[in-house]
């Protein structure tokens, strides 16, 4: 049974910085590529970066230099760390394989406030 528990994210100020994580279990991570993605009300879910099971990663051009991805395959984590936050970056936040469609089971995400 695939279990994607997110945490991490809160309220935080333009430039601050939040680490998220995820706790992952059934869903065969250590061969998968996983991905952070996220979403705000009224638009699509989009992925914001991903790595490959070797710790290859690739970033959406609005996050790469502020964001990394990282992954822990012992126990079958996977974080987040996001620095130089922007208003923008308000989203709820979820972890999953990469190429998810709405039909794979998600869990509840993350939400990330970037306010002052």
């Amino acid at each position: 049974q695939v279990q994607l528990v997110e945490s991490g994210g809160g309220l935080v100020q333009p430039g601050g910085s939040l680490r998220l994580s995820c706790a992952a279990s059934g869903i065969g991570f250590r061969i998968s590529v996983m991905a952070w993605y996220r979403q705000v009300p009224g638009k699509p879910r989009e992925w914001a970066a991903l790595i490959m099971s070797g710790g290859s990663t690739n970033y959406k051009d609005s996050v790469k230099g502020r964001f990394t991805i990282s992954r822990d395959n012992a126990k079958n984590n996977l974080y987040l760390q996001m620095s130089s936050l922007k208003p923008e970056d308000t989203a709820v936040y979820y972890c999953n394989h990469f190429g998810a469609t709405d039909d794979d089971y998600w869990g509840q995400g993350t939400q990330v406030t970037v306010s002052s």
